[in-house]
């Protein structure tokens, strides 16, 4: 509970930090990922608070690019960083794609 109050301070005290994070999710979410993910590495050399965010928009945006193998390295470091990231949910949610996809459907 401690370390949600702190975010919600932090975000209150920072609004270009939430302004910066949603103008990046509309990027993802409009298919310009490149531009996205640039961005976000920006953020990652800066001293950009909440890097668990960065790292997490990060997966999804390297999962919509099907780029399987960044998205879960993505993940892991924004669940390294907290414990209780939506990474955690959005990594089981990649291994079960990885688990379904079948590579021997397109060998017949």
């Amino acid at each position: 509970m401690r370390k949600y109050v702190y975010i919600c301070r932090e975000k209150a005290r920072n609004p270009n930090y939430m302004e910066r994070l949603s103008s990046i999710k509309e990027l993802i979410s409009q298919g310009n990922i490149e531009q996205a993910i640039g961005q976000l590495n920006e953020l990652l050399r800066t001293d950009f608070p909440h890097k668990d965010e960065i790292y997490y928009l990060l997966g999804n945006a390297y999962r919509k690019q099907s780029n399987w193998q960044q998205a879960m390295n993505n993940y892991h470091c924004a669940i390294e960083l907290n414990p209780q990231s939506p990474a955690l949910h959005a990594r089981q949610m990649v291994v079960d794609i990885l688990n379904f996809y079948n590579k021997d459907m397109y060998n017949q």
